[in-house]
């Protein structure tokens, strides 16, 4: 369950920063930027907005852990307080 709630945080961001991205379908173990066609700076803000709303802090150094839904979804959470995670709203849902 945890797992799912986390991969609903992730996908929230998502839908802020890239709104057209088509979320459904995606693969867990490929790299979001190529899935969704991100570049660096939508990336970047999936970072900031994690640090916004969640106050966890992701080292440059740490960046590749983000690359894909599933190593998301690993690097974040032992990082994320069960408040956090019991408080994720659902994934976006799509309607076109």
């Amino acid at each position: 369950m945890n797992q799912q709630r986390v991969k609903d945080i992730v996908l929230n961001i998502i839908s802020v920063i890239a709104p057209d991205a088509e979320l459904a379908g995606l693969k867990s173990d490929e790299p979001l930027r190529s899935q969704l066609d991100l570049d660096s700076m939508d990336f970047l803000d999936i970072v900031m907005e994690l640090r916004k709303r969640y106050q966890i802090e992701v080292p440059k150094e740490d960046y590749p852990q983000l690359a894909s839904l599933g190593s998301c979804v690993s690097y974040l959470l032992p990082r994320l307080s069960p408040e956090a995670i019991a408080g994720a709203p659902p994934a976006p849902a799509r309607t076109d």
